[in-house]
């Protein structure tokens, strides 16, 4: 009867341990720099948008970022903006650090993405705005990922 329950138990130790998910590598509650400024008479002026990603290795290996990506989509606008709602800017080949997630191990990754803003004079006319949603994407060596911005990022011009 022993011998019995203990290979029952024994079968049923295996299917749970079997069935249980393979370690993983994830990302998690991305965002972003929430607003940016654009300054008086800017053309097309260059700036850094940053973002933040948490990232979870529960693998045995260390992941590596291969590279990384963003699209911004227009989402709403206020006043005269130059851009319509759905209207969509993409940048390759982004910052990030750090390059490498250790195994077993968490971390927060941070990534640049370069951008650029037009603005008029300001002025006693209203200041007009455009609010974006970012979508961020990462190649690695666990495979391909993409997670949105938990926030949207709003550029404010004149």
């Amino acid at each position: 009867m022993r011998l019995r329950l203990a290979a029952i138990l024994g079968v049923l130790w295996l299917a749970a341990a079997c069935s249980s998910p393979p370690p993983t590598f994830s990302l998690t509650r991305a965002s972003v720099d929430p607003t940016y400024w654009c300054a008086a008479g800017a053309n097309n002026a260059p700036y850094d948008l940053h973002a933040g990603i948490q990232a979870r290795n529960d693998t045995a290996q260390e992941v590596s970022i291969g590279s990384a990506g963003a699209v911004m989509v227009l989402t709403a606008i206020r006043g005269s903006w130059l851009e319509r709602v759905g209207d969509r800017y993409e940048a390759a080949g982004l910052k990030v650090s750090p390059a490498t997630i250790a195994p077993r191990s968490a971390a927060t990754l941070k990534l640049t993405i370069p951008s650029a803003c037009t603005s008029g004079r300001y002025g006693p006319r209203l200041t007009s705005s455009g609010t974006y949603d970012v979508r961020l994407q990462l190649v690695t060596s666990a495979g391909m990922f993409a997670i949105t911005a938990t926030n949207k990022h709003e550029i404010v011009a004149g």
